[in-house]
């Protein structure tokens, strides 16, 4: 509804949900597509394990890792999509990514940012982060 092109489920660590029903999904990306009259639908991907990391981040773009875990990071607002229109952002499961996955993805070149001062849950993450590469 806000302008995300794709969406890649993540298999983590703290990942919770065992199954993951594409084909309902898919349902609920095209029942919000035709509610808000949109005209393109986000490519929903099958889960893949974030250890894998290296096969699915972007080659062309930038690639962002928002964790809650101390360190420095930078505020999300400072990149755009009109700037990098591939931006890929890794948002984690309940309880966050692990020490060892943000450990991973900062070897493989992702950069960490930071929603604000505040703890989302998974769902508003993505959302937050979202409307915050869009709008700002």
């Amino acid at each position: 509804e806000i302008g995300v092109s794709e969406i890649i489920p993540l298999i983590c660590s703290r990942t919770e949900k065992e199954k993951f029903r594409h084909d309902r999904m898919n349902a609920i990306c095209i029942s919000a597509m035709l509610q808000s009259q949109q005209v393109w639908l986000p490519v929903l991907h099958e889960p893949v394990k974030f250890e894998d990391m290296g096969k699915w981040k972007s080659e062309k773009g930038i690639n962002l890792i928002a964790h809650c875990e101390q360190g420095d990071k930078a505020g999300l607002q400072q990149f755009h999509i009109s700037t990098s229109p591939h931006l890929l952002i890794c948002i984690g499961p309940e309880g966050d990514f692990t020490p060892d996955e943000i450990a991973l993805a900062l070897k493989e070149g992702f950069q960490p940012v930071s929603l604000g001062n505040t703890r989302l849950r998974t769902e508003t993450a993505g959302i937050v982060a979202a409307s915050l590469l869009i709008n700002s």
